[in-house]
């Protein structure tokens, strides 16, 4: 591999590292600038080539392979191996379904993979073979099915696919004979590294995919090569021009997005070192040269065509403009003076060009520039327009020096003709889920710090009016208590269809607020959304901003529709982060409040009768299998102050033995927490705990071998209760003289199926105290519990849990691993219990999501898929219709205190 990328650029590419600023001459209309939907990273390499399909994005780089991108979901999944040195061209024919390939090594040969299987088909010998050099460009026309290849050696040169007889190598002529397979140095060639010869040892052809699920493609074995094909020397134009042909391209052109010309022949456009445009009259035999263009510009980098409309860009920042029809120069755009232009692509009658400084410029067809901005932090060396995964939409990709491939939601810009304005025609934008999650990233909600309050508040504001657009209501909850001030809730209701039944109406809970993200550690700013290799990175796009906004896109896709059949509610709370407070009380007050006088609860109907919860605030077991949620953990956080009276931090050397000391009474309060097998011994810890059944221990063995964990450490993990010391803190300097004159530590319990909260506190805080007076110490000690949250269970059993899971099932294409966790969310029983109905926990994040912690992603695939199980499971549950409560007692409110 190159050290230096620049260095892989053909050598009249090389010729400006430095470049000037001077502007362009064309008028600057602005509209707003393409969204960055994703970036595919490959580190290390220069993207030097891309082609799309229906479902992958192909690029090829210096890494010899060639990876295959899924569309939809941006993973990489998996490399076509045989090349051996940089790959320069890429060219797919989407009437074959074939992927052109050639790589720029002094002995290589282009390829033919099929993309169907993701297998060789064929490989083409250039006429002269090696003394053809590279070969910088190719063009598929689908007319003549013919492959056109423009050559370092000043050549043209074309292969046929026309009524063509495979020709296996070391064969005669005839068809259906074959000898023994020999070596070949495509398919059997190794890394240049290696310096080996050819040999049937070597696994080249397709590698072992990095992702098998979802249906993308599964090959273990490498494939056998088919047959080898020449070019014959009659399909060879020597010297077409005085310089290298670094661009081609037809009339009317083959690409996606582009005007077609009337025209009913076929031209070849063919771009050169030598600063000449020469277009050529096509035929199945061959090619007549019909006019060459002198460009005066510097060698021609790349060609583009719209209906008889040429643009070519030159080394020196000038596109060229010429209409064949009338065959005269239409306009020339100064782009970038002295910055090469390096491709173009076009949509419509937009033009979009991309230099060598980074940048990407946008034209109208009256070559008014209508958007600029920075694509890549290196030379932009190619670009192309596609469908992409959205039908509706068409999609710009850029690939550069800096390793990415960055794909840009494009869309066309038409001038208003009364007011000069830039017009944008957006279509219907299926990445609006995207874009909203942007928006909601960089609101820097961290409930846990003073400083962010009014980006709390912020971040309520933009939900609500983000949630009204498709709701009947939508405002704010005051979340204010007597004594303290709390971020507002938000509401809103997605009304829907009505029938002369009962809807079923669901209350959907989840939260804006985040916890702190330090920048140390992150690859990217965590409050800026980053799309990379088919992951979202920022806080909070799992935990739970990303669920909250696929659940509201989920309802809102349906209330366009006209489809949903049950009234969601959202509850959307801002202090999750700590500890919920006054979340409780809100939803009291203005839950339905049965005959009470109205001006005694004047919102008592607010939220009203529910019939069950969805929650998506939690992630996957595993990273490649769908879960379900149906069992979380209670927890009981405790504060242990011990401290001396009236006596100061001291000196050891001083005092020491001379008192009571905190700090030892704290290590034997908590020594007695636990014994030598770490089993709690406060009395009656256990006494509760709901034994496990002989189905829950079968999935528990089933969960241990997906996950490759043991039955066991699940037990652990989700089921058995636990007590943990967090931290013990002396105040004074931190030196190893000092006496500490006050000790505090931090202590949690998780508590499980059937433990009572209430008791548990209770029995808590009465066995510290116990412990501390058997100590018989001079000191005081204070305990406070200062955060609860009870144990959560699901009802395996449930109409509608039974419906979630089918949704997941239908959605995925297997079945979901049904998983309880050990982390806590206190609102869920509270809402369980407080509106007595079930719960239903959708999760949504990968186990890698990295929540809490720097990093924290979300896969696009579980976005979009977790979207689409909401819209199955709301429709399901819509035409099954109103399940029969069974009340639950009433949620436990009252804060407990030590």
């Amino acid at each position: 591999m190159q050290s230096d990328p620049f260095l892989t650029l053909p050598p009249v590419l090389r010729s400006h590292r430095h470049h000037s600023n001077k502007a362009s001459l064309s008028r600057d209309l602005r509209a707003a600038t393409p969204s960055l939907v994703h970036t595919l990273i490959q580190e290390k390499n220069s993207i030097l080539s891309v082609a799309t399909d229906e479902n992958h994005i192909y690029s090829g780089s210096q890494s010899q392979n060639i990876s295959v991108w899924d569309n939809r979901t941006y993973t990489l999944q998996t490399q076509l191996r045989g090349h051996t040195g940089s790959v320069l061209s890429l060219e797919y024919t989407p009437d074959k379904r074939w992927l052109f390939s050639y790589s720029g090594m002094f002995h290589e040969i282009p390829a033919v993979w099929c993309t169907k299987g993701l297998t060789p088909l064929y490989v083409i010998n250039p006429f002269l073979d090696t003394d053809s050099g590279d070969l910088f460009s190719l063009a598929w026309s689908p007319t003549h099915s013919t492959i056109y290849i423009g050559c370092q050696n000043t050549s043209i040169q074309w292969y046929n696919f026309t009524n063509f007889n495979v020709h296996v190598e070391g064969s005669p002529a005839t068809p259906g004979t074959s000898t023994p397979r020999r070596a070949h140095k495509f398919f059997d060639s190794y890394p240049r590294s290696q310096r080996r010869s050819p040999d049937l040892e070597a696994s080249n052809g397709i590698s072992t995919p990095i992702r098998s699920v979802d249906g993308h493609v599964v090959l273990t074995n490498p494939p056998t090569p088919r047959a080898e094909l020449y070019i014959p020397p009659q399909n060879v134009i020597d010297s077409a021009h005085y310089g290298y042909v670094y661009c081609v391209a037809l009339l009317p052109s083959t690409r996606e997005g582009v005007t077609q010309s009337m025209r009913e022949d076929i031209l070849l456009a063919t771009g050169s070192g030598d600063e000449t445009v020469k277009v050529w009259k096509c035929f199945p035999n061959g090619l007549e040269l019909l006019s060459s263009i002198e460009c005066t510009h510097g060698a021609i980098l790349s060609l583009v065509t719209r209906e008889d409309i040429i643009y070519a860009g030159c080394q020196d920042g000038y596109v060229r403009v010429w209409d064949l029809q009338t065959n005269t120069f239409i306009r020339t755009i100064m782009v970038q003076e002295n910055v090469d232009i390096l491709s173009l692509s076009i949509l419509g009658s937009d033009l979009y060009v991309c230099s060598a400084d980074g940048q990407v410029k946008r034209y109208l067809d009256t070559f008014d520039c209508t958007a600029s901005w920075s694509a890549h932090s290196g030379i932009v060396l190619l670009s192309i327009v596609t469908r992409g995964a959205d039908p509706a939409g068409f999609e710009l990709i850029t690939g550069g020096n800096d390793g990415a491939i960055n794909i840009w939601k494009v869309h066309l810009a038409t001038v208003d003709p009364s007011s000069g304005e830039i017009l944008d025609a957006e279509g219907h934008n299926t990445y609006i889920l995207i874009y909203a999650l942007s928006k909601f990233v960089s609101i820097r909600s961290v409930s846990s710090s003073e400083d962010y309050r009014e980006d709390c508040r912020q971040a309520a504001i933009w939900l609500t009016k983000c949630v009204y657009i498709r709701s009947i209501i939508s405002r704010h909850i005051s979340n204010n208590g007597s004594n303290s001030l709390h971020n507002p809730i938000v509401f809103a209701c997605f009304q829907g269809a009505q029938t002369s039944l009962r809807k079923p109406r669901i209350l959907f809970y989840g939260h804006y607020d985040v916890i702190s993200a330090p920048p140390e550690g992150w690859v990217s700013d965590p409050f800026r959304l980053t799309a990379r290799n088919g992951y979202l990175y920022g806080r909070g796009v799992a935990d739970d901003k990303g669920p909250v906004l696929a659940v509201a896109c989920a309802a809102a896709d349906l209330v366009r529709a006209r489809k949903l059949g049950v009234d969601l509610l959202f509850l959307v709370e801002g202090e999750e982060k700590t500890g919920s407070g006054g979340f409780v009380d809100a939803v009291l007050r203005h839950k339905a409040r049965g005959n009470a006088p109205a001006t005694s609860f004047p919102d008592r109907n607010l939220i009203g009768d529910v019939d069950a919860i969805l929650v998506s605030n939690s992630s996957w077991i595993a990273s490649n299998v769908p879960s379900i949620t149906y069992g979380l953990c209670g927890v009981v956080h405790c504060d242990i102050e011990i401290s001396s009276r009236g006596i100061k931090d001291s000196h050891s050397g001083i005092d020491g033995g001379a008192w009571d000391e905190p700090m030892q009474d704290m290590i034997q309060v908590l020594a007695g927490l636990t014994d030598s097998n770490r089993r709690v011994l406060i009395p009656g810890f256990y006494d509760k705990v709901r034994p496990q059944d002989a189905e829950e221990a079968t999935l528990f063995r089933l969960l241990g071998a997906v996950t490759q964990r043991s039955a066991a450490s699940l037990n652990a993990r989700w089921r058995e209760p636990a007590l943990t010391i967090h931290s013990v803190r002396g105040s004074g300097p931190h030196n190893p003289t000092v006496i500490p004159a006050s000790v505090t530590a931090q202590v949690s319990l998780r508590i499980v199926p059937d433990q009572v909260l209430d008791a548990v506190c209770v029995a808590l805080v009465q066995h510290l105290r116990e412990l501390f007076d058997a100590l018989r110490s001079s000191n005081i000690i204070k305990v406070n519990v200062d955060h609860t949250a009870d144990w959560w269970l699901g009802d395996l059993t449930h109409p509608w849990f039974l419906e979630l899971e089918r949704a997941i099932h239908d959605e995925w294409g297997t079945e979901p691993m049904r998983v309880r966790e050990g982390g806590s969310i206190p609102c869920v029983p509270f809402l369980e219990k407080a509106f007595g109905c079930p719960a239903l926990h959708l999760p949504m994040g990968e186990s890698s999501g990295q929540a809490h912690l720097p990093n924290e992603n979300i896969s696009l695939s579980n976005l979009r898929h977790g979207k689409a199980v909401v819209e199955r499971f709301l429709l399901a549950i819509a035409d099954s219709g109103v399940v029969p409560k069974v009340r639950k007692s009433e949620a436990q409110t009252t804060p407990i205190v030590g």
